[in-house]
């Protein structure tokens, strides 16, 4: 167990850059509430018979038809739709969340008979269980969306995974304006019905923003000199996507970096970090202001997980690496049974202040929290409990942060169903949301 330990100890120093601009902060865990891995919901009566069923598609590596019959929920293909991980979230304001259900099974090609859609949910901390109050399928009869979908032929024209990846959003008056990773794009629906209004390209200036995955792009044929080229990675677009408090303005944030052809790579800070796109959108006209921010990265792979401001300048912001498990009980040298390979090293909520900062510089990242450290001296804990009076959230996707109040923040991680297996060993990752108590991070600012 110290062999594990110091190893892992050992690739957190060499694969992290910290920096003395911000500060480590604590968290207290406050609440603790699980929604079951195998939560599956039928899909629309309406829906094409392809759709009551998902995950079909799913061999790894391999878009092929599975041949086994439908389960719920114990092996795939699955009878029903996964309510499974959730991407974004964001508070109403009653003790309730809208919450964005992840694009489906990880890829455009293994994704076409998972529906898009988003829920109200009321997380219990008293009793530890998730309410799902409310569910909205997304759907696009009115040919909105400029491409062909999966449901093309179909007269109610659901979305699917194959279509769209929905990473973050923001609920303004009737509309649930979304950001997509895939294109990327912007997606507005209305709230109650889920049926696409507008659909919106990406633009940094006169530049359209392109992942290789956008519609237009296609392989060149031999000799072909005008193809369009991408300069963002592939499903690497939105992942956050914030508003001002007035709900005046949206600051959608890439989960990849932009290619910079006047550099010859992607984009940096003076430093060197790798620097992610904080855009802005006015909420109202949809319209692209231009100005824009940066947000350094600590580690060359790490990515952010969501983000949502807290006040006019101040925002939340998920950075985490590409592992899962608890570090403890990382494989040692030969090992690659009974042990995580590459264990959870970096999971932060970053509190950023955007203040006097001029378009096009990087923000302040001024305090964190770190959610593989986590105080629990109360024992609320309801999976992971320790004996050390600590909780980790040692999750490969943590994809969900908001304020709850001056005091508390909401955090959740997108479980992957049915393939990520971060709390335990072997086992697939549940739904969870956790209250945490955490002032000091609130409080936080850049002109301290």
């Amino acid at each position: 167990m110290i062999a594990r330990t110091c190893a892992a100890f050992a690739a957190l120093l060499s694969a992290t850059a910290l920096h003395a601009e911000s500060t480590q902060v604590p968290a207290t865990l406050a609440g603790h509430a699980i929604l079951p891995a195998e939560t599956l919901i039928p899909a629309p009566q309406d829906a094409p018979e392809a759709l009551r069923t998902s995950g079909k598609f799913t061999e790894r590596g391999n878009p092929a038809r599975i041949s086994a019959e439908p389960t719920d929920g114990a092996s795939l293909p699955f009878n029903g739709q996964p309510v499974q991980g959730f991407s974004g979230i964001s508070a109403i304001g009653d003790g309730s969340y809208y919450a964005l259900t992840d694009n489906g099974f990880g890829s455009m090609a293994n994704s076409p008979d998972a529906m898009l859609f988003f829920h109200v949910i009321r997380p219990d901390f008293a009793t530890g269980e998730i309410a799902r109050e409310k569910t909205v399928f997304l759907s696009d009869p009115d040919k909105i969306v400029p491409f062909v979908i999966a449901m093309e032929g179909s007269e109610t024209r659901y979305l699917t995974g194959a279509d769209l990846d929905l990473e973050g959003f923001q609920v303004i008056g009737n509309e649930i304006i979304i950001g997509d990773e895939f294109g990327p794009y912007v997606i507005v629906a209305d709230v109650e019905t889920g049926r696409i209004t507008e659909f919106h390209e990406t633009y940094l200036g006169e530049d359209k923003i392109l992942s290789p995955d956008h519609y237009t792009l296609a392989l060149p044929n031999p000799g072909d000199a005008d193809m369009p080229v991408y300069n963002a990675k592939r499903s690497r677009g939105y992942e956050g996507f914030a508003a001002s408090p007035d709900q005046a303005t949206l600051y959608p944030l890439l989960e990849g970096p932009i290619w910079r052809a006047d550099l010859e790579d992607w984009e940096r800070v003076e430093d060197g970090r790798v620097a992610l796109r904080i855009l802005e959108m006015d909420a109202a006209s949809r319209d692209w202001t231009g100005r824009s921010w940066l947000y350094p990265l600590e580690g060359e792979t790490h990515a952010i997980g969501d983000f949502n401001m807290i006040d006019e300048t101040r925002g939340l912001v998920i950075e985490r690496d590409g592992g899962q498990g608890d570090a403890e009980l990382a494989c040692g040298a030969g090992e690659t049974e009974g042990c995580f390979e590459e264990p959870a090293l970096f999971k932060r909520v970053y509190l950023i202040d955007m203040a006097g900062v001029e378009d096009g510089d990087p923000v302040h990242k001024v305090a964190y929290i770190d959610l593989l450290d986590i105080q629990d001296p109360e024992g609320i804990a309801r999976q992971g409990k320790r004996d050390d009076g600590r909780f980790t959230f040692p999750f490969v996707t943590i994809e969900n942060v908001d304020m709850v109040d001056e005091r508390h923040i909401i955090v959740g991680n997108d479980n992957n169903f049915p393939f990520s297996s971060g709390r335990a060993l072997g086992q697939r990752d549940d739904n969870e949301i956790i209250l945490l108590k955490a002032e000091e991070l609130l409080n936080a600012s850049a002109m301290e």
